[in-house]
């Protein structure tokens, strides 16, 4: 099996988990390829890392990679996403970072995780995602064009609100007065969205939501549509220039640009446990259902 290495950082409390993995793999003798910068990271932070030479490093991935697995937080997982891209490469992650709705591993469970998944006992859980263009086209988000989670235009350089003129498949919605627009995909309505006051939508469901950052407007409410809409995007406000963002990259366009947000056409593929469900997660990670006083 031909296994793909991606993380961010190196942490304290990340090491163990770290060297607990890549000693699985290796006893396992799988092919194990770890992202170069990440693996140079490593090399700087721990002098015991030569006994992994016998992993390769990579810059890009092909076809060929069978599987993907992200340690970090659920950040880590939406820059990995900027490598497997359209190929169809399914995505596990290992959370040493806080909350975790997408990097579902906890510590305690790598080895078991990791055995399971080599023994095709998991299920997979597609992923949509938004794509975007600009007109006049902009080239730093030209390459990596969509997100896993959401795509979000704000204010910059000024304390004063922003005007957003939406449109749905070119009928005028509204003019948002707020600090900024998110356009979330399910996955993403647990993130940003969520803390804006958006809604929580399953994973499985064919929606995207328009959530208001900070709107003057009391009555601009979340507004959740089909993921077959076509949404346009044109700011207004006091400086020239506003701030665009795709999960956890950030451009800066003219208030001039045209921004036509759709669904992406292709999938992430996320790896679940068979003992899983969003149901399960959502309930443990917003500690739905718990009360002090029980």
């Amino acid at each position: 099996m031909k296994i793909a290495i991606y993380g961010q950082h190196y942490q304290g409390n990340a090491h163990p988990s770290i060297k607990t993995l890549l000693d699985f793999l290796m006893k396992n003798k799988l092919e194990v390829h770890v992202e170069k910068d990440f693996y140079e990271l490593l090399q700087r932070e721990d002098k015991g890392i030569q006994k992994y030479d016998c992993f390769k490093t990579f810059q890009k991935l092909d076809a060929s990679f069978e599987l993907l697995i992200s340690i970090g937080g659920d950040g880590t997982i939406l820059r990995a996403i900027t490598y497997v891209r359209d190929m169809g490469i399914p995505i596990v992650g290992i959370n040493t970072g806080r909350l975790g709705f997408l990097a579902t591993i906890q510590t305690n469970q790598i080895e078991k995780a990791i055995s399971s998944i080599l023994e095709k006992r998991y299920k997979i859980s597609e992923r949509t995602l938004l794509s975007i263009k600009t007109l006049p086209e902009n080239k730093e988000i030209l390459h990596t064009n969509f997100a896993l989670n959401e795509i979000a235009v704000s204010r910059k350089n000024t304390t004063s609100m922003i005007t957003v003129a939406t449109h749905l498949n070119n009928e005028y919605l509204t003019s948002y007065w707020a600090d900024g627009l998110i356009v979330s995909t399910p996955t993403g309505s647990t993130g940003y969205s969520l803390s804006c006051g958006g809604p929580v939508i399953s994973p499985d469901a064919n929606n995207f939501a328009l959530t208001p950052i900070a709107p003057h407007n009391l009555s601009a409410r979340p507004l959740v549509i089909p993921d077959g809409t076509e949404i346009s995007l044109k700011v207004d406000g006091r400086e020239d220039d506003y701030l665009i963002s795709l999960d956890s990259r950030i451009a800066t366009l003219p208030n001039s640009t045209i921004v036509t947000i759709k669904k992406a056409d292709f999938k992430i593929k996320m790896v679940e446990l068979l003992d899983e469900s969003f149901i399960d997660t959502l309930r443990k990670k917003l500690l739905w259902g718990e009360d002090k006083r029980n």
